[in-house]
Order: structure tokens, then sequence, then C-alpha cells
């Protein structure tokens, strides 16, 4: 019995590492082609029709991806999806870059969610700890960010804008502790879902530290 329990561990903890590299690798190797994507829209200028209508599309795609993420076809459609959301950031980018210090503070904004992403899936990975405990607070924060951007579009208020992002800034750090806890503790097996939540958070992290760092220098 105990030699059984000892091999169970054991066979969990390889799966889990292969999971982890696969996962990994897959991320960064979207992370590049999103930005290789968003060098591309930017040197085509596309405007904030086109990157809206890119973002929507990715939903769609999004939805495919999931669907085919048991089967080979997954990988394509994890490259379409995370290829759509890099080019979708063009317009986004062009207007941050058009600042005085703008390439530096892309940089920067890039810089610091790389190193809290780093730190936090790190840390989740080191500890092993469980933050399921965290959906509840986490999926109502971002459904109220969700609500708050929308009436904000309206309202046009960049200190609400501001406290919103540092909102979706806050819930990401804990979106990359449960998703990496999840993928440590057998509550996602697929390498290829459990890299979109990661990019998902990555990207979102990485777009609320640009406004955030941003918003002072708009003038």
């Amino acid at each position: 019995m105990t030699q059984q329990t000892l091999y169970s561990t054991g066979a969990s903890t390889l799966e889990v590492n292969k999971l982890l590299k696969n996962t990994y690798m897959l991320l960064s190797m979207t992370l590049a082609f999103s930005a290789v994507c968003a060098g591309m829209a930017m040197a085509l200028q596309i405007g904030p029709m086109v990157s809206i209508g890119m973002s929507l599309g990715s939903l769609a795609i999004l939805f495919v991806t999931l669907r085919k993420a048991e089967s080979a076809a997954g990988l394509f459609w994890v490259f379409a999806f995370t290829g759509m959301q890099g080019a979708s950031l063009g317009y986004i980018l062009n207007h941050y870059a058009g600042m005085a210090n703008g390439p530096e503070l892309i940089m920067q904004a890039l810089g610091l969610t790389s190193v809290i992403f780093v730190t936090l899936s790190g840390y989740a990975i080191t500890t092993k700890k469980d933050f399921s405990f965290m959906r509840g607070f986490l999926i109502a924060g971002l459904v109220i960010m969700f609500v708050g951007l929308l009436v904000n579009m309206f309202l046009g208020n960049s200190m609400v804008f501001m406290a919103l992002n540092a909102g979706i800034a806050l819930l990401m750090t804990g979106f990359i502790l449960y998703d990496t806890s999840r993928i440590i503790n057998g509550g996602e097996t697929n390498y290829i879902r459990a890299t979109i939540s990661l990019y998902l958070d990555f990207l979102n992290l990485f777009i609320a530290l640009l406004h955030l760092m941003g918003i002072g220098g708009d003038d």
C-alpha cells in the first residue's frame, strides 16, 4: 500500500512537471508571437475600430481554441488567438509610443509585468499552496471591473479609468496565483487551456500597468 502510494505520488509529480514544462514553453512562444503581431499592427498603424474588431474576433477564436484544446488542432488555434490578441494591441501601443517617453514607458510596463508574473508564479509553484479559495472573489471582481469599464466608456472620467486599471492589475496578480495553483494542484490538466489562462493574466496585467504608467504622460 505504501509503495503504491509512493508510486502514485511520483507519477503525479511527473505529470505536473510535464504540464508545467509544456505550459510555460507554449506560453513563451505565444507571448513572442503576440509581440511580433503587435509590432506588425503598429507598423500598419491600425485604427481603434480595427483594434476593437480584432479584440471581438479573438473572443470567437478563444471559444474555438477551448473546444479544440484536447486535440492537436488546439495548437493552431491558440496561436491564432494569441496572434489576434497581440495585433489588437497595435493601436494602444502606438498611442503610448507617440509620447515623449513612449518606448521607455512600454518597456517599463512590460518589464514590471514580467517581474510580477515570474515572482507570483514562482511563489505558487514553490509553495504549492492552493489558491482555489480566491475563485469567487476574483470572478466577482472581474465582473465589477468589466461593468465599470463599460460605464466609464460613457463617463470618460480619467480618475475612474485609473482606479479601474489599478483594480484590474490587482485582480490579475490574484489570477496568476490562482491559475498557477490550479496547474500545481490538479485543477487544470491541459497545457493549452493552462497557457491561455496564464497568457490572459499576463496580457491584462501588462495593459493595466501600461495605462497606469502612461496616463500621467498623456498630455
